[in-house]
């Protein structure tokens, strides 16, 4: 995570000195092209480090520079490394912000505190980046200019200006109301009102963002996590939705369920076998789901389900028929 790299370099740089870029690109692992956009971040984040130029040349901080923060022990300073470890903060444009408060942290503890705080860091790894099957976890990209506009008009309360690309429609300009900052699975949301509607807007979809000084229509306080779930259930219950009931066996229980938009019933049958109805956000989706759990599962209703399964496991049995 650039955040983790961004403070291992500051650390370097202090128990160093002066590093060439190449050294410190064979300390990170990186390139020394990364490095030298880190060294901009870092700048920009308010650290001193300088350039000098010449055969032994590198970079360095300016001498006395320390941050200031007192207080912490060594679990509380592993706390807030481990929270800052998760990629929230990258989803809502804060990952200079974030580098910056990590370094404050691991620097300001005694010499004792932080091998033992950054010791503990380094064998606790959150959300990497593949999973076990080493299916990529891409985090989308906001563009600072973007994430800084959403963030000013969410805190400061003023109405903001969007261009906005939604799925499969061209970009429109819209003026809403921020009501709060959501982040799932390394995608980040707005929560807003227009016209006095709810909206919900994935922010890798905003092109441009502009805070208006016009106060935002919205309530003093909100309950995020409520505002989120009543979203989240129209969500699930509108559009082309299809409920399918299945039996299934237990053990690719947690596989459906990761898939489906909503558990409406479930209850055991005799032979131990789970018979469940769900909804899938529409016909392909439930084809798709089904296909994946192969004998492990059936399609009880509705019959259209069933045909399309049959017809799919005919085609693929003709397929591989023994050619004379």
């Amino acid at each position: 995570m650039r955040a983790d790299r961004l403070v291992s370099l500051v650390l370097l740089l202090r128990q160093h000195g002066r590093l060439s870029a190449a050294t410190l690109a064979r300390e990170l692992e990186v390139s020394t092209r990364t490095v030298l956009r880190d060294i901009e971040a870092l700048s920009a984040a308010g650290v001193p480090v300088y350039a000098e130029r010449g055969r032994h040349g590198g970079f360095a901080l300016l001498p006395g520079f320390r941050t200031e923060l007192t207080g912490l022990n060594p679990d509380e300073a592993l706390a807030l490394l481990v929270a800052g470890s998760r990629r929230g903060a990258q989803a809502f444009g804060l990952g200079s912000a974030l580098a910056s408060a990590m370094l404050k942290v691991v620097d300001a503890l005694p010499e004792s505190y932080r091998d033992t705080a950054a010791g503990a860091a380094e064998r606790l790894l959150i959300d990497p980046e593949t999973d076990l099957l080493s299916r990529r976890l891409v985090a989308e990209e906001v563009p600072d200019a973007v994430a800084a506009e959403v963030l000013r008009a969410v805190f400061t309360g003023h109405k903001l200006r969007i261009h906005y690309a939604a799925a499969d429609q061209p970009p429109k300009w819209r003026t809403v109301d921020p009501i709060g900052l959501v982040t799932v699975r390394d995608r980040g949301y707005l929560l807003a009102t227009r016209s006095g509607a709810d909206r919900t807007y994935r922010l890798s979809r905003i092109l441009a963002a502009e805070e208006l000084p016009e106060p935002a229509q919205r309530p003093d306080r909100v309950d995020l996590d409520r505002a989120w779930q009543e979203r989240s259930t129209r969500f699930r219950t509108g559009g082309d939705q299809v409920a399918v009931l299945l039996r299934m066996h237990p053990a690719r229980r947690e596989e459906l369920v990761g898939t489906a938009l909503a558990v409406l019933t479930e209850e055991a049958d005799p032979d131990g076998w789970l018979r469940l109805e769900v909804t899938f956000q529409d016909r392909r989706h439930a084809e798709w789901a089904l296909w994946q759990l192969s004998t492990s599962a059936e399609a009880l209703a509705p019959q259209w389900l069933r045909d399309s399964l049959r017809n799919r496991a005919t085609a693929i049995a003709t397929r591989y028929e023994a050619s004379s």
